[in-house]
């Protein structure tokens, strides 16, 4: 199954909440303003946000405009900040996002996120995403705190012919970071993905080591880690978009992967998270395979979410 058909079915529970009660009006759909200002805060795109969507929505609408092409507009002015991006997108110009490598500041990148987001499966497949465009990666088995986790991330790493390092259950994760990072820089690998132990957001002191774990990584190669991403889990809505505050905040985040929105109707969260946290959003995720995490696209995750054909590129 193509992607933009995977994050389609993905995204069918969000579908639900934000297409109910829609009256079918020919090839068109539409709902009353209020039905839909209500659909769009319970898919969790927040009460402020979703009254901008239905403005800009209505607006369209009474400058003729169909009600889910207006729609698909006002949803794209919160995810795409760049105007000349989304003009280009909507006379159909290919940004050939998918078969171009998502990019990367430096060679090495820290992965970091709460208890249970699939931290460690979440780097496999990145590892496995960046090994297809033809870059040499290794990993960095930090989350030493967790029963295995070590473990768990070596295996992929065999399977994926990835070399990690790794560290005794419970040792300092700061130094199996060190190690790798000073590995990467003999071994000359394109990228080095980081674990790192999962940590509740509102803890001091783990968001402390977390800031130790990037100090030493920047002590063995100046300049690293080049990105800090986040793996947000979609189910957990709002409550994610200030996991994503606070980590911000103790690390600065370079970009977001938000993982299982095939699990939820709160896929709106990725409006708030664009417009209120200036984050880009890396990848996200719609299953449990190695290719269901893609890179993020603003005009592919609109048109699926909406029912639309895919857009050129996707």
């Amino acid at each position: 199954m193509a992607w933009f058909d995977r994050l389609r079915q993905g995204l069918g529970r969000t579908r639900e909440l934000v297409t109910l009660g829609a009256v079918r009006r020919g090839d068109d759909w539409e709902l009353g303003w209020d039905d839909l200002e209500l659909a769009l805060i319970a898919a969790d795109v927040g009460a402020k946000l979703a009254a901008e969507v239905v403005e800009e929505t209505k607006a369209a609408r009474e400058r003729g405009v169909g009600f889910r092409e207006a729609l698909e507009q006002a949803l794209l002015d919160q995810l795409e900040r760049d105007r000349t991006r989304r003009k280009l997108r909507r006379v159909g110009f290919d940004l050939d996002v998918h078969r171009s490598m998502v990019p990367v500041r430096g060679r090495v990148i820290m992965v970091v996120g709460v208890n249970g987001v699939g931290k460690t499966t979440t780097i496999a497949k990145l590892g496995r995403y960046y090994q297809g465009h033809g870059q040499r990666v290794e990993f960095a088995a930090g989350d030493t705190f967790r029963a295995a986790g070590s473990a768990q991330l070596g295996v992929w790493g065999e399977r994926l012919g990835i070399t990690t390092t790794t560290g005794p259950d419970g040792s300092d994760p700061a130094s199996v970071a060190y190690e790798a990072t000073q590995k990467r820089k003999v071994s000359g690998a394109d990228l080095l993905l980081v674990d790192t132990a999962g940590r509740l957001h509102t803890k001091h002191n783990l968001m402390e080591e977390l800031k130790k774990v990037r100090r030493v990584i920047d002590r063995a190669d100046p300049g690293e880690p080049g990105e800090t991403w986040l793996v947000l889990d979609a189910v957990t809505g709002q409550n994610g978009l200030e996991q994503a505050r606070r980590f911000h905040d103790a690390v600065g985040l370079t970009g977001i992967i938000v993982t299982k929105l095939d699990g939820t109707g709160k896929g709106g969260i990725l409006l708030p998270i664009a417009r209120e946290l200036d984050v880009p959003i890396r990848f996200i995720g719609v299953g449990e395979q190695a290719d269901d995490l893609q890179p993020y696209d603003a005009a592919a995750f609109v048109r699926a979410l909406l029912d639309l054909g895919a857009p050129s590129g996707a």
